[in-house]
């Protein structure tokens, strides 16, 4: 019945899209450059009217097969914000060594509507720029003439790859809206693919087959005639086609607080190779379950044959772990020594580029090369150490066993608490605390054996922000005070990274900024010391902080930490709640009542849980004398909730706002 109702679906899709057959390249109608805004979605910036993509193989007999992608679309600009589209990037693989994808044939167009006629500006060659990405990807920047709010751009291109055992992902979801999407893959019999649906949107295919044909030559050598001859075939085989038809196709929209990565989400396909069975000759078998990934992996000249590396950091092992009294210090002083001999070079990677050795001697190396090494190091130290393939939050979250799958590399020591994670290529990570762009669900953990099981990354361990603030009202309702902040764990790592390249003028600038106060000194205390949390002190002024109104005073008993402004705000949520790792945040303020003024009123105190123990919140203020003291603590003991507790977290984040919005009230005497 499932399949029945499927069909029926797709094939109303494609009666709906043959409506719209008249799509033809460079011709627009005025109805569509009067649209003043797209119908099923009036708060999208910008759409695709049509967006196309046809993948096929090809052959020649010099070069055997390559994938040949076309792709098209016409896209309408409906706002301002809708101009960055005027201006698209094309990536491509063009490594240093090796083979290059190429994109050829480009042809684009702007349309505008002037004085009731169509205008047609041509997009030139002069407004095509060639940029190198890094050493594997070079982009083509394409700058659309005379766009402008309203205009219409259309764009078509050739991307022909030698890698024709890798096919791209098709994406079914944008950005942006999309109202008539079309996609053809075509793959020729001998390559068997296995398409595997991704993200929360999904198009039906319509699969079909047809007979295609490829020719090739040989020159024979006739003995008898002492000649040569040229021999002409022609091999026909069958092609397998799948097409994907839809309509209406909703944006993916990147407006919900601490989202992973929105594109987990998005809807699609990807193509995993299977096998390859060409004629009178034995399959290839491509298909893996997640321990032939790691194994495969593992086999690799890039990978295992790394971690037998050690002759090059022999000499320099013993001194590291000479004074360690126990297994945490040793790996406490390996991880650190590797982050000062070898610097990462902001390349991912679970393959070595230049190899451990070679990295390790010119102080520089891929996420691979580091994390190698150190295993290799860990396990020369008599640690039970291996590496751990992981996707990392850009590369998306691999639901299926895939080599594509994996993109990093990092290490793991087993002790009797359990694992200890290590990433080296931080210079301010630490054992257990990894940084944020590699804590993405689970990792696979990879034997000497190349035998592998799943190992969780999210971290067990609260990171914590810790506040206590004490201020006092001079006479003119100018505060001034001391706040001191201790960071912990993945909070300390992140401010580390983020302030510790900047001189302490830039610091003082950012923070005035954030908090709105005047910064009189500023000290901050670990910032290199690890092992410890990150102390910061500050001395600060505000004159706008307290309120009069007719003589009574207004003032926030967290003042400028208060959360007063519910960052949840949707009715509902499609995707979990990512907070990377469970955390607290706990603040203490002491306000000094100013002379001549008593309490007229405090905030009543709060307490609140979320469900199965997910989070509390507790507020409370109080008089101490002359003093108003106030505690309060936001903890939340899980890093993920997933959306069907979404609306409960809603209310809970609420009732902090609300919270902590109310006022002290102060009355003269």
């Amino acid at each position: 019945m499932k399949r029945i109702l499927g069909l029926i679906i797709l094939f109303i899709n494609l009666a709906i899209f043959g409506q719209d057959k008249n799509y033809e390249f460079g011709k627009v109608s005025k109805q569509e450059l009067k649209e003043k805004y797209y119908p099923s979605d009036t708060t999208a910036k910008a759409a695709y009217l049509y967006k196309n993509r046809n993948t096929y193989f090809s052959y020649t007999q010099s070069k055997g097969f390559s994938l040949t992608t076309e792709f098209s679309f016409r896209l309408k600009i409906y706002s301002e914000e809708g101009l960055k589209h005027a201006t698209q990037i094309i990536q491509y693989y063009k490594p240093d060594k090796g083979d290059d994808e190429k994109i050829v044939a480009i042809k684009g167009y702007t349309f505008n509507l002037s004085n009731g006629k169509i205008e047609k500006e041509k997009l030139s060659r002069k407004q095509i720029f060639n940029e190198k990405k890094n050493r594997f990807y070079s982009f083509k920047k394409l700058a659309f003439p005379n766009a402008k709010i309203g205009s219409i751009i259309e764009l078509k291109y050739k991307l022909i790859s030698p890698y024709h055992r890798y096919i791209d992902d098709l994406q079914f979801q944008y950005e942006i809206p999309i109202r008539n999407f079309y996609a053809k893959i075509s793959i020729p019999e001998y390559f068997k693919f296995t398409p595997l649906a991704k993200g929360f949107y999904y198009v039906q295919p319509l699969r079909s087959s047809k007979t295609d044909t490829f020719y090739w030559s040989e020159l024979r050598k006739l003995e008898h005639l002492k000649k040569r001859q040229l021999d002409k075939y022609e091999v026909k085989f069958k092609k397998n086609i799948s097409e994907y038809i839809a309509t209406n196709i909703p944006a993916l929209k990147d407006d919900e607080p601490f989202v992973n990565n929105v594109g987990n989400y998005r809807g699609g396909i990807s193509f995993e190779l299977k096998a390859i069975k060409f004629p009178n000759s034995a399959p290839e078998f491509f298909s893996m379950t997640w321990k032939d990934v790691s194994k495969k992996i593992h086999r690799s000249s890039r990978f295992g044959k790394e971690l037998k590396k050690t002759a090059y950091f022999a000499k320099d092992l013993a001194p590291v772990i000479s004074n360690s009294k126990n297994d945490l210090e040793k790996i406490i002083s390996i991880l650190q020594f590797i982050k000062s001999k070898v610097k990462w070079n902001q390349y991912k990677g679970k393959y070595v580029d230049k190899g451990v050795k070679k990295a390790y001697k010119e102080g520089s190396g891929n996420a691979a090369e580091i994390n190698l090494m150190l295993v290799a190091m860990l396990r020369e130290a008599n640690l039970d150490a291996n590496p751990v393939l992981i996707s990392t939050k850009d590369n998306g979250i691999p639901l299926f066993p895939t080599l594509k799958g994996f993109n990093y590399v990092i290490a793991a020591v087993k002790t009797p608490q359990g694992f200890i994670l290590l990433d080296a290529t931080d210079p301010y990570s630490k054992p257990n605390i990894l940084p944020t762009r590699t804590i993405n669900w689970q990792g696979r953990l990879v034997h000497k054996n190349g035998g592998s099981i799943p190992i969780n990354l999210t971290p067990l361990l609260h990171s914590s922000k810790k506040n206590t603030l004490n201020v006092k009202i001079d006479e003119n309702l100018s505060i001034q005070g001391v706040l001191r902040s201790k960071f912990t764990n993945l909070f300390a790592l992140n401010y580390r990274n983020k302030y510790n390249h900047l001189q302490k003028e830039e610091i003082i600038s950012k923070l005035e900024n954030k908090n709105n106060i005047e910064i009189e000194d500023l000290k901050i205390s670990n910032k290199y010391n690890l092992g410890k949390p990150i102390a910061q002190l500050l001395k600060f002024s505000s004159d706008d902080m307290v309120e009069n109104i007719n003589g009574k005073l207004y003032v926030n008993p967290l003042l400028f930490l208060a959360t007063t402004n519910n960052i949840f705000k949707l009715k509902e949520r499609k995707f979990p709640v990512d907070f990377t790792t469970p955390w607290i945040e706990q603040n203490s303020t002491t306000v000094q009542i100013p002379d001549g003024y008593v309490i007229e009123s405090l905030p009543k105190t709060l307490a609140a849980t979320l469900p199965d123990n997910q989070g509390i919140l507790k507020f409370q203020v109080t008089q101490d004398k002359n003093k108003i003291k106030t505690y309060s603590i936001l903890q939340l003991n899980t890093a993920i909730i997933s959306p069907e507790y979404y609306p409960i977290l809603k209310e809970f984040y609420n009732k902090l706002t609300n919270k902590q919005s109310e006022k002290i009230i102060l009355a003269k005497k």
